[in-house]
């Protein structure tokens, strides 16, 4: 099997690929792929699914990423995710049989099982954003790293770092964060951008608030959650996330140790996030169980076999009470 060096350096035409949930670490880790490859003389192409969601555009270059698989290049460079369901649009354009045809690189820092059969090669280990790893991977391959592709690689390790504060953050994530601003980052110039992009639009406010009305309890209020159906995510979404809008408030109840919220679209998908509070790391597991995954205090699912939003939604609660049984058992 060839390494992942060999595939990079014989290929010319590379694209670059995130999932269908894309985020700030997909988006910031494919610019910084682009930035790199393209100082090595690649020709590279950012693809994604769906559109980028509008809170992601305070990054310069998201206006790049297109949403037709380009039908010529040598490799595909796979970031964020290993799991197969969340390349659905592909699989629906029947694009996914193309893909298998070329070499594939994937590189994730999820710590859940890869489902994706066809990569020549893997490079997925736990680390607090896929940024760090392609950080490691220009140090090991002696890789140029441009001032662009530092910036995307700090604003990929904020973003899934919360700001530096999540469990899975390392002495490491610092170290790196510490040799970017040493090559001319200004975290505070990044912030800044970001800060710009995430103010809203007045109507979003009124909306926040009737969400807040509609979030449910379970679990003695353990458990917070909220369904948004398709038409508010048509009328919303082009202005911001409506699930972003309410589940980190969701999360400061009193008492409160996961939030959830579901989303339902007229093709029968359900999609999920799932967000816990420190001490709970259960919402990877609890994905898995949809196929799903992400991180211990930050994940997510979809389902497409037709199911109703109720029946996900007490499928899902019954895997969280569940995991949070197993968690409290763990730490007794």
């Amino acid at each position: 099997m060839k390494t992942l060096q060999s595939l990079i350096n014989e290929a010319k035409k590379i694209v670059v690929l995130q999932a269908d949930n894309p985020d700030g670490d997909s988006l910031a880790s494919s610019l910084a792929l682009e930035a790199i490859l393209s100082d090595m003389d690649k020709d590279v192409i950012l693809y994604c699914g769906v559109d980028m969601p509008g809170y992601l555009r305070y990054m310069k270059g998201s206006d790049r990423v297109v949403k037709i698989l380009p039908k010529t290049f040598d490799l595909s460079i796979i970031v964020d995710t290993s799991s197969l369901l969340l390349l659905e649009t592909l699989q629906k354009s029947n694009e996914l049989g193309w893909l298998k045809t070329k070499p594939c690189i994937i590189i994730d820092h999820h710590a859940t099982e890869s489902t994706i059969d066809f990569a020549a090669v893997e490079h997925i280990k736990p680390a607090v954003s896929t940024g760090e790893l392609i950080y490691d991977l220009c140090k090991d391959n002696d890789w140029p790293l441009p001032l662009d592709a530092a910036e995307h690689i700090a604003s990929s390790i904020m973003s899934d770092s919360l700001g530096f504060i999540s469990e899975s953050t390392s002495a490491d994530s610092m170290r790196i964060i510490a040799e970017l601003m040493d090559k001319g980052v200004s975290l505070a110039k990044l912030d800044a951008a970001r800060r710009e992009y995430q103010k809203k639009q007045p109507e979003l406010l009124t909306y926040k608030s009737e969400l807040l009305k509609r979030v449910k309890y379970s679990e003695d209020k353990a458990v917070a959650y909220i369904t948004i159906p398709w038409k508010e995510i048509e009328k919303y979404s082009p202005l911001y996330n409506p699930s972003m809008l309410v589940i980190d408030e969701m999360r400061q109840v009193i008492g409160v140790k996961v939030a959830v919220a579901l989303k339902s679209y007229p093709d029968g998908r359900v999609t999920a996030k799932l967000r816990a509070n420190y001490g709970f790391p259960v919402c990877d597991k609890a994905a898995e169980q949809f196929g799903g995954g992400g991180h211990p205090y930050a994940s997510g699912f979809r389902v497409t076999d037709g199911s109703s939003t109720d029946d996900v939604l007490a499928k899902c609660l019954q895997a969280i009470s569940d995991e949070l049984a197993k968690a409290k058992k763990d730490n007794q």
